[in-house]
C-alpha cells in the first residue's frame, strides 16, 4: 500500500518542503487540496520530477452535488481541475457533496448528485483520473453534510456506474458516523479508491485514540488493496517524530 501526507502536516511549509519530507520518510505522495493556490503548476511539476514524489490527490474547485442550480458551475470546476491534474500528474480528485438543502426531499437531492456525477464520469474516464466522493461525519466536524454513511455513498456510486467515480473512505469520519469500520472498509473495497486515516477522538495521528490501526490496515491490506492511505490528521507531537512512531509502532506490524 502507498502512504501519503496532507498539506499542512508541516505547518507554514510549502508543497515542495512537504514533498521533500515525504521522500525522506519513504512515503509515496502528497495530498494538496487547493491546486489553484499553487503559483506555478509547471514549476511544481518539475519539482515533483526532481524529488521523485508527487501530488497524489487534490480536490474539486467547486463543491455542490445536491443543488441542481450549481451543476454547471461544478462541471466547469471539474474541467479546470482535470487540466491542472494533467500538468501535475494527479490521478485522484476528491469531492465533498455539499450540505443538505432545507425543504428539498432527500431522494431528490440524491438523484441530483447521481446525475451530476454521471455527467462528470466521461470527463474523468477520458482523462484517466478517478473522482472520489467523500462521506463526512455530521456529528463533530461537518454538520449538515449530505453524504455521511458508507451504505448510502456506495448506493450513489453504484447508480453512477463508472469505474472512474469511486469513494474515498475516511476511517475517522466513518468511525464517528457508523463504526463497523473494518467490515465497511473492506466490504466496499471495489468502490473505494483511497483511504484517509486519523484517530478518534481528536483527529490526530494514528495511535493516539480508540482505533486499532494495526488491525484496520491489516484488513485493508488483506483485500489486496495497493492504492493510497492518506494521513489526514493533526499531530500531537513533532510531525517527524509522529511519522516515525507511526512507522515503528503501526506500519511495522501491518
Amino acid at each position: 500500500m502507498n502512504y501519503s501526507l496532507c498539506i499542512g502536516a508541516y505547518q507554514g511549509k510549502d508543497e515542495i518542503y512537504h514533498l521533500e519530507k515525504i521522500k525522506e520518510h519513504g512515503f509515496h505522495g502528497l495530498e494538496y487540496y487547493a491546486w489553484w493556490d499553487l503559483n506555478d503548476l509547471n514549476r511544481v511539476a518539475k519539482e515533483q520530477e526532481r524529488i521523485g514524489v508527487g501530488i497524489s490527490a487534490t480536490c474539486t474547485k467547486f463543491i455542490s452535488l445536491v443543488d441542481e442550480s450549481y451543476r454547471e458551475a461544478y462541471l466547469e470546476g471539474i474541467r479546470q481541475t482535470i487540466e491542472a491534474c494533467k500538468i501535475l500528474n494527479v490521478r485522484s480528485v476528491i469531492s465533498q457533496t455539499g450540505n443538505v438543502m432545507d425543504g428539498v426531499p432527500r431522494d431528490t437531492q440524491r438523484q441530483t448528485m447521481v446525475e451530476t456525477l454521471k455527467r462528470c464520469a466521461p470527463l474523468f474516464e477520458e482523462a484517466g483520473i478517478v473522482l472520489e466522493v467523500e462521506p463526512l461525519n455530521g456529528l463533530v466536524d461537518h454538520k449538515g453534510h449530505f453524504l455521511q454513511r458508507s451504505d448510502e455513498s456506495v448506493d450513489v456510486i453504484d447508480q453512477v456506474g463508472s469505474p472512474n467515480v469511486k469513494l474515498v473512505f475516511d476511517v475517522y469520519h466513518q468511525q464517528i458516523t457508523e463504526g463497523n469500520v473494518i467490515r465497511n472498509a473492506t466490504g466496499y473495497i471495489d468502490r473505494i479508491n483511497h483511504y484517509h486515516i486519523a484517530d478518534n477522538p481528536g483527529r490526530k495521528q494514528p495511535g493516539t485514540g480508540e482505533l486499532n490501526y494495526v488491525n484496520i490496515l491489516r484488513a485493508i491490506k488483506g483485500t489486496g488493496f495497493d492504492g493510497f492511505i492518506g494521513l489526514e490528521c493533526g499531530y500531537t507531537i513533532d510531525t517527524d517524530m509522529a511519522i516515525r512512531q507511526f512507522k515503528d509502532e503501526i506500519l511495522s506490524l501491518v
